[in-house]
Order: C-alpha cells, then structure tokens, then sequence
C-alpha cells in the first residue's frame, strides 16, 4: 500500500474479532513504532504489549469499572481486540538527556520543556503504529488515558517515573463499526487549516 493510502484508510477501528494476531506480524508493527523520531534520539518510550484475554483483561480491569462497561456502546467489540498496546513516556531519560554535553545549552541553563518531547516522542510511536497496522489491514484504535493509570502499572510492574499515554487495540476488524459520535464532526479545509508565510 501507499504511505498516502494508509493516511487515508486509516480510523479507529471500535469492533474487533478475537483472532489473535500473527506474531511476525505484531512484532513489525512494534519494531515500526520503535523506529519513529525521538527527540536527541533519546528514544524515552515504552510499549507494554498484551496478547490474548489473560492480557489484555488486565487493561480492560484497571481503566474500567462494571458501571462504564454497562454503559459503553463499544465496549463488547472494543473488549474483542486480541491485542493492547499500552505506551508510556519517560520525562527523566530526556531530562537526563539534555544534560549530555552535546545536548548542553552553552550558558549551561537547564532546558525549558516548554513542549514536553518525552509525550511527543511516545505520540510519534503511536502514529506509526496505527498507520503501520492501516498499511497491513488490521484494525486499530487509539484510547486515551482518561482513568487508572496507578492501579494499571501497578498491575503491569511498569516503573512509577514513566507516564501512560494511552492504548492501541489492535486486531481483525469486525463488522459493524459503530462510528464514534465525533465522526459527524466537519473537517476544516486546507485553506482554514494551513497558512502560508504567515498568519
């Protein structure tokens, strides 16, 4: 498939199967994800990967709670996903970093994290691990961190330092989709959204 292709095919994918993924398969899209840019190639990110009911319930059991489950519209064919990629961000790795000398300021201020890279950077992986599952046809869906984020890296052994992002389902998509309510959204054109030499 073309990159331009997967951009366009690619969505969040809310109704899975619960074929389980092929491994090879699995393991390029997390390599692909690894290889996506990092700031000062300082590569402060991390993938928890869940395979399979034993796994993943452990996502589903800490985020969640029986009252949302009940709720949620999506949940069954959300739940379905055989896989959940879980990625974190690690502020201290570019903290310590930057003090590197040849990521020292020369005034040898510390660096102001107006923009923190270390979210940026497990972002970056996020992207290329939805497109990449978008090139190869598998579904694919991106959850943010809304809730449980101690009880699920406590679960999981993930040190206190690194901060959860949020999750990828992976998997075979299953029909229907229920399309998310933001889906009726308008997309802004080009010409709203793009400003050439200035403002």
């Amino acid at each position: 498939m073309e990159f331009a292709d997967a951009v366009r095919r690619r969505h969040m994918t809310r109704n899975f199967r619960d074929t389980p993924l092929d491994h090879e398969v699995l393991g390029g899209l997390v390599v692909d994800a690894l290889s996506a840019p990092s700031a000062g190639n300082t590569q402060g990110r991390d993938l928890v990967v869940l395979e399979g009911t034993d796994q993943t319930s452990r996502y589903w059991d800490t985020t969640t709670d029986a009252g949302w489950r009940a709720a949620s519209r999506r949940f069954e064919g959300m739940s379905r996903a055989p896989v959940v990629v879980l990625a974190f961000s690690d502020p201290d790795a570019y903290v310590e970093r930057y003090a590197e000398p040849d990521k020292v300021r020369p005034d040898g201020v510390d660096v102001e994290w107006v923009v923190p890279y270390w979210h940026v950077d497990a972002a970056f992986a996020v992207m290329t691990l939805l497109l990449g599952a978008a090139d190869r046809g598998i579904g694919a869906a991106f959850l943010g961190n809304f809730r449980g984020e101690d009880a699920l890296k406590a679960a999981l052994g993930v040190p206190g330092r690194l901060a959860w992002l949020g999750a990828v389902l992976l998997g075979e998509p299953e029909l229907p989709d229920p399309p998310s309510s933001s889906a009726a959204r308008p997309r802004r054109t080009v010409a709203d959204s793009v400003h050439l030499g200035r403002w």
